[in-house]
């Protein structure tokens, strides 16, 4: 159910910018649940590491519980999107670290994500295209019609930002402690930088929507069947 009570997508029955962003962001985040399968994986990586100094049992345990939580989902037929990402993301970084056989560059991977991620998101607001912009684009029907709009322009360029810092301080942290190998605190720096700083921003993005209301420009009617 939406804000007003009807079924539809997330962007059928919202008025503002700040109402579409909110919404599709929750999904995204994918809830609690979602945030904390999501976290699993790396803990069990790091323990089983820091305990056993072995890099193949780890992988098999942080994949093992990875798929558990897979398993779970598919018993309660419920939703395995965010699960499945947590699943395909300790796959890549096992086997980055049973190439090498060193266990700190299954953190390598995530390092390399954010920083993608955070040049993607920089590159989209110094070219007045900030990522978040297309996502109401998206829910509006016009992909490039908000860019019209300097308020919206600004609005969608700090929401970017907001989204960018997290991926800029994993890198800043995490890649020098992947040159010093210490996959400890590798391992303690990407589960407090993951879940925990994401939820920060987003607390920071609800503050700026709750002082914003930009009003959504309604989705282009289509037109109906030709008639005599």
């Amino acid at each position: 159910m939406t804000e007003s009570g009807t079924t539809g997508g997330p962007a059928s029955a919202a008025e503002t910018v700040e109402q579409v962003v909110r919404e599709q962001l929750a999904v995204a985040l994918g809830g609690i649940r979602g945030t904390v399968e999501t976290a699993v994986p790396t803990i069990a990586f790091t323990v089983s590491y820091i305990v056993s100094n072995a890099v193949r049992p780890s992988l098999i345990i942080g994949i093992g519980s990875a798929a558990a939580l897979v398993l779970v989902r598919a018993v309660q037929r419920s939703s395995m999107r965010y699960v499945l990402n947590s699943l395909f993301g300790i796959l890549i970084a096992g086997v980055f670290a049973a190439r090498s056989g060193h266990a700190k560059d299954a953190f390598l991977p995530g390092i390399l994500y954010n920083g993608a991620y955070a040049i993607g998101m920089i590159a989209s607001i110094l070219t007045r295209r900030p990522l978040m912009g297309f996502l109401v684009g998206a829910a509006t029907g016009d992909p490039t019609g908000w860019r019209k709009d300097p308020a919206m322009v600004k609005l969608c360029s700090r929401l970017t930002w907001i989204l960018a810092l997290p991926c800029v301080l994993r890198v800043l942290i995490e890649y020098p402690l992947y040159k010093a190998g210490e996959v400890g605190a590798l391992g303690t720096a990407k589960v407090i930088l993951g879940w925990p700083l994401q939820v920060g921003a987003l607390f920071a993005m609800g503050a700026l929507l709750a002082r914003s209301r930009t009003p959504l420009e309604p989705r282009p009617a289509t037109p109906g069947p030709a008639t005599n």
